[in-house]
Parts: structure tokens; C-alpha cells; sequence
């Protein structure tokens, strides 16, 4: 029975939560002060502390702030009928795990409390997490073999079955997606929907109205009511992709349903309370948002309770290989077609590359070679790459093709010649007038590239 420590001065509000919280099966104790909570803390083993931020002595802050020097890992939800948001905040920033403001509803406390403990026991399992890498963690359509990737589905694994706030870092083209529908199916609502929101993707005029939905006359051409994304979502998974670009008005929203489960329709006045678990992702860094003040902070801790960040593909590129058999598999299926596997020059090839495009990229270009390529195996003269060099940032900048980020000077010769192959359709002698070298000296190139200096034709 997990045992919470109550820290709040008025004697009626504290008996009231120790009842409420044993018919939920909690262990609780109680404390009108900090310094005796403290005490309490020192002496008996507590799973959760819910305080105050206004007390007698020393303030619900501080004594935040000391429970965190002693044990970082403990959740803190603070209670406030005096604060504002930016007080609760504060209180976030210091370390406190969730907010609630008074007068507050048991049933909230209660959703709280399971959630918090919830997430304390996924922490706590986590810490373990590199002992049990020896365990292979495997998702249906996701490859990730590597050390990098099989920590985020090992994470996966130990998140799903819980009801956190899931938040997904990382570039475009890693697979936050593949990572979202994986947790939806790996949870206790798995049976129910899973919706997808793309939230660049709708104007931001629609976008409200495509979320929460709307009401019959709520606008011009609303001829009768309809439900929003969230609505189709109860008992299920809401993704919400690109959060990072969700305008202000719109997360003030999004805030209310993560704290209080509930929203109107556009046009409405009727309160709806939905089921949902929310996993959100963005390819932004949310916490320089924060900064230029276009993400708010309280929904930022909303959803940042289980953060996991997916690494880009050329931070794990022992995992293509697979995913190269993988696509080839999957796409000559699709196409009708017997491909035999990739060339060791051709896999060379794309392990050299830098990939700014991730693992979506590395997809579309064994799909175009699955289709396209005459030969039982796809080969060099099969794989089409982007090697084109980055847009520099200041636009009215000049000079010479610069190696993009994550790529040696070494490689980006490499690339360089393997456009210049491309670009001359195989033809050697063409590629080498493309480059202004000889001859000899491309044959040189090629064969430290691993590309077979045959005959031109």
C-alpha cells in the first residue's frame, strides 16, 4: 500500500484527503508544517507528498525545494487556492511533479495521485534500464537493433501499459509516429481508437474546430453538430504530431484537457469530459520555445511527464543494414517482384551517407530502387541519392559547398563523386571530366569507395 504524506495546515482538509485517500487503498500521514513533514520524510518511507505551497514556518516552495535535495525522484504535487498559474509554475520549475488548484474535486486528486504513482514506478524501473538491455525489445514494423534504439523501445515497453503523458523528440523522419502507434498498441487501450493529428497540417483557423469540434450554427456552414478529434479518441490514444507548432489559443485548450479531461465544442456551452491518453511529439526543441515565448510553460510540464528521444539515422547506423532488408522485403512484395537483398557496394554506399532525412528517406530510396532496379539484387547504379548541400543560413552568404552537419570531409568526397556517377548515368570517363580529374585518378577514388572500376560501355 503506497503511503502519501499530506503536508497542509487546515486540520478538516487534511482529514478529508487521508479518508478519500484510504478508500482509494493509499496509506497516508499527516503533517500541519513543513519542518514535521520533513521530519516525516527522514523517518518513514513515503511514495508521494502532497503540499501546500502556503503554510505556517517555511512555505510550501521551500520545503519543495528541500525534498528535492534529499530525494529528486519523489513526486510532489503542490495544492494552491492562493497562487496563480505562475505560482504553480514556479512550483513545477522547482522540481513539484503536478498542480492542482483549489477548491479541487476528490475524484481529481485521486486521478492524480494514480498518475503520479504510476509514473514514479516507470522511473523507478527505468533506473534499471541498461541491465536489462540484454533483452531484445522488438515492435511490429519497427527495426532497431542498435544500443541507441533499442533504449527507446525498451522505454516504449515500460511506458505503454501505464496512462502517462508521452512526449517524442526528435528530427523529422526518425519514426515518432511508428513510436506513438507502438504505445497505443502496447497499452490497456489498445482496443480502443487511436487518432493521429497533424497539427501543421490544419489551417489554424480549422484547427479548433478539427480538435474539439463543433456546434450546429457555431459558423457559416455548420448545418449540424460535430464531434472533434479528442471525442473520437475516448477510450483511446490521441497523438498530436508537431505540437511544438500549435498556436497560443489553442494551447490553453489543449492545457484544460490534459489537467481536467474536459472541453466545449466551438460554439457550445456544454462541458464534454473524455478518456483520452495523450502522446505528443515535435521535431522543435520545445525548451527554446519556452524562451521566445510561443510555447507556454504549464503546458510544456503537462506533457513533458514521460519524455523519450528518438536519435536521427546516422546516430545509429548499425540498424540499416536491417532496415535496408527490411524495405526490401515490403516494397518487392508490393511492386510483384523477387529481389534477392542489396550489393555490399550499394550498402556501403548507404551507410556512408549522411541522412538528413532519417529513415523516411533511407524508405523512399529503397523503394524507388525496388521499382526501378532490372537486376536480382539492387545495386550502386540503383540508389538515387540527395546529395546536394544544405541551404547555407544566411542566404546572402557565398562560397564554396560546405559538408553538412554530421558528415567528415572525407565522406562528402565520397558523396561528391557518387553524384558525379549519377549525374554522367555510370559513365566513368564522363564523371571524371565532371569532376575535372583524370582518369586514373577517379579510379583511384572509386576503389577506395568500394565501387567496381568495370569497362565503360
Amino acid at each position: 500500500m503506497p503511503t502519501i504524506l499530506i503536508v497542509e495546515d487546515e486540520a478538516k482538509m487534511a482529514r478529508l484527503l487521508e479518508l478519500n485517500l484510504a478508500d482509494a487503498g493509499y496509506g497516508s500521514r499527516s503533517a500541519a508544517d513543513a519542518e514535521l513533514g520533513l521530519k516525516i520524510l527522514r523517518e518513514e518511507k513515503i511514495e508521494l507528498v502532497l503540499t501546500d505551497l502556503k503554510l505556517p514556518g517555511m512555505s510550501g516552495l521551500d520545503f519543495l525545494q528541500a525534498v528535492k535535495r534529499t530525494d529528486a525522484a519523489l513526486p510532489v504535487v503542490v495544492m494552491t487556492a492562493y497562487g496563480t498559474v505562475e505560482t504553480a509554475v514556479e512550483a513545477m520549475k522547482a522540481g513539484a511533479s503536478d498542480y492542482v488548484l483549489k477548491p479541487f474535486s476528490i475524484e481529481e486528486i485521486k486521478l492524480i495521485v494514480s498518475r503520479e504513482l504510476d509514473t514514479r514506478r516507470l522511473r523507478e524501473e527505468n533506473r534499471d534500464l541498461r541491465d536489462a538491455l540484454g533483452k531484445r525489445y522488438e515492435f511490429k514494423n519497427i527495426v532497431g537493433r542498435s544500443k541507441a534504439m533499442q533504449e527507446v523501445l525498451a522505454t516504449v515497453e515500460r511506458v505503454a501499459p501505464s496512462n502517462a503523458t508521452v512526449l517524442l523528440g526528435g528530427e523529422s523522419g526518425v519514426g515518432k509516429d511508428l513510436i506513438a502507434r507502438a504505445i497505443h498498441e502496447h497499452s490497456r487501450r489498445a482496443a480502443g481508437p487511436f487518432v493521429k493529428i497533424n497539427c501543421t497540417a490544419i489551417p489554424e483557423n480549422l484547427l479548433e474546430s478539427e480538435l474539439f469540434g463543433y456546434e450546429k450554427g457555431a459558423f457559416t456552414g455548420a448545418v449540424s453538430s460535430k464531434p472533434g478529434k479528442f471525442e473520437l479518441g475516448n477510450e483511446g490514444t490521441v497523438f498530436l504530431d508537431e505540437i511544438g507548432d500549435v498556436p497560443p489559443s489553442i494551447q490553453v485548450k489543449l492545457l484544460r484537457i490534459l489537467q481536467e479531461r474536459e472541453f466545449e465544442r466551438l460554439g457550445g456551452t456544454k462541458t464534454h469530459k473524455v478518456d483520452v491518453r495523450v502522446v505528443a511529439a515535435t521535431n522543435r526543441n520545445l525548451r527554446d520555445a519556452l524562451e521566445e515565448g510561443t510555447f507556454r510553460e504549464d503546458l510544456y510540464y503537462r506533457l513533458n511527464v514521460v519524455p523519450i528521444s528518438i536519435p536521427p539515422l546516422r546516430e545509429h547506423k548499425e540498424d540499416i543494414p536491417y532496415l535496408v532488408d527490411f524495405f526490401i522485403a515490403r516494397d518487392a512484395r508490393e511492386a510483384g517482384k523477387t529481389i534477392a537483398g542489396i550489393t555490399p557496394a550499394a550498402l556501403r554506399l548507404l551507410v556512408d551517407f549522411h541522412w538528413p532525412g532519417n529513415i523516411r528517406e533511407l524508405e523512399n530510396i529503397i523503394e524507388r530502387a525496388a521499382v526501378l532496379s532490372a537486376n536480382p539484387k539492387i545495386d550502386v547504379a540503383d540508389i538515387h541519392l540527395d546529395v546536394s548541400a544544405p541551404k547555407a543560413a544566411d542566404a546572402s552568404a557565398s562560397g564554396p559547398p560546405f559538408p553538412p552537419p554530421g558528415t567528415s570531409l572525407e565522406q562528402f568526397e565520397d558523396e561528391i563523386i557518387k553524384e558525379a556517377l549519377r549525374r554522367a548515368g555510370g559513365n566513368k570517363s564522363q564523371a571524371a571530366r565532371l569532376l575535372g580529374l583524370s582518369r586514373n585518378a577517379l579510379r583511384y577514388r572509386l576503389s577506395k569507395i568500394g565501387v567496381p572500376d568495370e569497362p565503360d560501355t
